[in-house]
């Protein structure tokens, strides 16, 4: 969330920073001015009834003191005490609507962030490897995966319906491989903090990460969760959404907390299951397990302070760019452009692996840096020495990598003209000792 200080101060250039990210600022912020003036206004004649009546409350004990009448300015202290309480509802009400507004309201992109409106105004940044030479006709990994017997997407849609997969034999043990594998290098290489946390969470963990209240409906909801509620800012803690990625967890483990300064900056990663009721346009990548409704990522977050914000995020996006580059993956790395940059970001990197049954890039993570926006959304702060105020720390996360891509992206580029799969040399520890797939009964 917007500092309100920041975008009363700075309303012209919010809105130039909202126009450049392809939003409405009057449909987002609407008479920003008049009810922020209405607010102050309210506020003000409150502060002075208030001196009035403490005022009064000194005279009536004085005139009591002396045995005078003090009816009439009883009469006018309980009248000012009517006005004080509907000055007081008609402030809070106001504060309810800027805070509702400045809710829908997307971070602002850094300066350095291109002006753009679509993915086709990214820029690529670099990139890295070598694709695969490959004197056949590539296959997609469907085709791959079905003839294989490791993936099995028709029994997946009895079970649950599209968008769903069913991994099998050496399929099933390359995804757990995969995760190994990352959560080893991140814990054991980058030094992060490995959690496990919960696969559902409440709505005040969504609204902290910048889930709720704009993206409801593409979240799965239990039936306890309220969308209609989470999407007039009501945001509970007692009800459950299924996590969308690890990134609402891990980053909210520390929401309404001071951090000492000292811890950080804090590095952690998770691997969970993620869901995604949105899973993306519709009539796109409706083959394979490119877009699914629950797929498996190992996240990285990161807690900083403001001034180390940007030396971490290159860090964090050079921790997930080593996976790939272990695994002999060739990617690229993009900067986003304004109009492609997630809610709550301010600067993303993408990854993107090549993928040769697709002939084609596609992302295989997004890192970046939020700034103070998740931060102030779930009040996470940082005292920088004992004596002074509380500041709030800046949030990064970035996939470390979305698993079911990886297993992917290994499948298509380690295919072999016979239909087998060769593993990558730093998997065949956590795949037995096995070094290729080959067709299952």
């Amino acid at each position: 969330m917007l500092d309100l200080g920041f975008v009363r101060g700075n309303l012209a250039l919010v809105e130039e920073k909202l126009r450049a990210r392809g939003a409405d600022p009057a449909y987002l912020l609407g008479d920003f001015h008049q009810l922020d003036r209405r607010r102050r206004e309210a506020i003000t004649i409150a502060e002075q009834s208030k001196a009035r009546r403490n005022e009064l409350s000194h005279q009536i004990g004085a005139l009591k003191k002396a045995g005078q009448d003090a009816a009439a300015l009883m009469e006018e202290t309980r009248v000012l005490k009517e006005k004080l309480d509907e000055l007081d509802g008609t402030a809070a009400a106001l504060d309810e609507q800027m805070r509702q507004a400045l809710s829908r309201v997307p971070n602002l992109t850094r300066d350095e962030v291109p002006a753009g409106a679509s993915e086709a105004d990214n820029i690529t940044q670099k990139t890295w490897g070598e694709m695969p030479r490959l004197d056949f006709e590539p296959k997609p990994h469907w085709e791959l995966g079905e003839a294989l017997g490791i993936l099995d997407l028709e029994r997946a849609a009895k079970l649950s319906g599209a968008r769903f997969a069913v991994y099998m034999g050496a399929g099933a043990r390359l995804e757990r491989a995969l995760i190994s594998f990352m959560l080893d290098l991140h814990t054991r290489k980058h030094g992060y903090r490995e959690v496990l946390p919960p696969f559902m969470v409440n709505s005040k963990s969504l609204f902290g990460t910048g889930q709720l209240p704009k993206f409801a409906e593409d979240l799965f909801r239990c039936s306890d969760a309220d969308a209609d509620a989470a999407t007039r800012g009501e945001f509970k803690d007692s009800d459950h959404w299924l996590i969308p990625t690890a990134e609402v967890p891990v980053t909210n483990l520390y929401r309404d907390e001071i951090l000492d300064e000292s811890r950080l900056p804090i590095s952690l990663t998770a691997y969970t299951p993620c869901f995604r009721a949105e899973a993306g346009a519709a009539g796109k990548d409706t083959r394979g397990i490119i877009r699914q409704h629950q797929f498996q990522k190992v996240e990285l977050v990161k807690f900083t302070r403001p001034e180390d914000s940007d030396a971490q995020h290159e860090q964090l996006t050079r921790d997930a760019e080593e996976i790939l580059e272990a695994l002999r993956l060739p990617y690229r790395r993009v900067l986003l452009c304004t109009g492609d940059t997630g809610f709550s970001s301010a600067k993303t990197y993408d990854l993107e692996v090549w993928l040769p049954g697709q002939g084609l890039y596609r992302e295989i993570s997004s890192c970046s840096n939020f700034d103070a926006f998740q931060a102030r959304r779930a009040n996470i702060r940082y005292r920088p020495s004992p004596k002074t105020k509380p500041e709030f720390v800046h949030t990064l996360n970035g996939s470390g990598l979305a698993v079911g891509r990886t297993w992917v992206a290994i499948v298509e580029n380690y295919q072999q003209p016979d239909g087998t799969i060769l593993i990558p040399e730093v998997l065949r520890p956590y795949m037995g000792g096995l070094d290729k797939i080959i067709r299952e009964s």
